[in-house]
């Protein structure tokens, strides 16, 4: 919980990680990627303050009391949602892995939700395992990594029949929440692999999922905003945004966050810190205090605490079915967190709809 001016803020952190990165993960004769890998993402986090940086051996491997007090302790965060990423290819054990943050979660209760994954070309096998963590883990969403390589292939799309089988499966299981990292490229990975058009594919087809793209797409803002706002079921996962362009691109900041708010709406935007790539403590505290730095912005929906509310937890919470403390919640009137409806070009008579 963050508290500033009198306004308590709840707090959900859905898009974080535990990962293990360490040269002693690191599959042979691929240790190239995985070592190009954890640098490349050790880079990003030099978008943030200086004072929050971390030599590159903590970064690999941060321990589960560095995570517990920078996520919970120091960082604000009620309720945390992992998101995995296995990268298999380059690391023996997996670089963060459903079970590892199940395992976590568990020492910790009611701080955590364990998301799954999977991967189309994983086939029948695939499907199984699903089936499976869901049933150990109780997850009810996935993270989807499209340009992950996978015996000799550099990626897939949400658009291929294999994908539209885990899609049904999903929602058989009772999976409602899909997590796509569709954003910045992380070294080997192929850039086009993120293309944010398939998720456009997927969400007409299935109206009952919710689509969170994480990272918004970017670099491709003007895309996924003109394809989120005519898909009442796409989300904006605000991972990157906030912790990659709040301290060290504040304008492009601000022209990220002004073309969200008026396309997507602040009922369909998520927080997530990235962690451990950024603490969640300095993005909270900055975007509570945060608004546009000029005029220059004047054509963009203006910011409210109510707006800061949805976006740093109630939006998520309500995707997940979190209970949120009545002292947390809004009033009537200020609007309902993760309404379908919000976005301009979704609802009748405003101006995108007749586009």
């Amino acid at each position: 919980m963050y508290e500033k001016d009198g306004e308590k803020y709840f707090v959900v952190d859905s898009h974080m990680h535990y990962w293990s990165a360490g040269p002693d993960n690191w599959v042979k004769g691929a240790e190239q990627y995985a070592k190009g890998w954890i640098e490349c993402f050790h880079a990003y986090q030099g978008l943030g303050p200086p004072e929050t940086h971390w030599p590159i051996e903590k970064f690999m491997s941060y321990t589960e009391d560095d995570l517990m007090k920078d996520v919970f302790d120091n960082g604000y965060v009620d309720v945390a949602v992992f998101q995995p990423t296995y990268l298999t290819e380059w690391y023996r054990e997996g670089f963060n892995t459903t079970e590892r943050n199940a395992a976590l979660g568990a020492k910790h209760p009611g701080k955590f939700i364990a998301n799954t994954r999977w991967d189309p070309r994983d086939g029948d096998d695939g499907l199984k395992r699903l089936a499976e963590n869901v049933d150990r883990f109780g997850s009810i969403g996935v993270k989807l990594y499209t340009a992950e390589w996978n015996n000799g292939s550099r990626g897939w799309t949400l658009k291929d029949p294999g994908a539209y089988r885990y899609l049904e499966k999903c929602q058989e299981l009772g999976i409602r929440n899909i997590h796509v990292h569709k954003g910045p490229t992380i070294w080997p990975l192929d850039k086009d692999a993120f293309d944010v058009s398939d998720v456009d594919h997927a969400a007409t087809d299935f109206p009952e999922l919710n689509f969170i793209v994480e990272h918004v797409g970017l670099p491709r803002i003007e895309d996924f905003c003109f394809m989120a706002t005519q898909e009442p079921n796409v989300y904006a996962g605000l991972s990157v945004v906030i912790g990659g362009l709040m301290h060290a691109r504040p304008k492009f900041f601000a022209k990220v966050m002004g073309e969200l708010l008026f396309w997507v709406g602040e009922d369909k935007m998520t927080f997530g810190s990235d962690y451990g790539i950024w603490e969640p403590k300095w993005q909270i505290e900055g975007f509570v205090d945060w608004d546009y730095p000029s005029d220059e912005f004047s054509d963009y929906p203006r910011v409210t605490t109510a707006t800061k509310k949805k976006i740093l937890g109630l939006n998520a919470a309500k995707l997940y079915g979190i209970e949120v403390p009545k002292e947390f919640q809004l009033d009537a009137g200020e609007g309902a967190p993760a309404a379908r409806d919000d976005a301009v070009g979704v609802s009748s008579g405003s101006p995108a709809a007749s586009l």
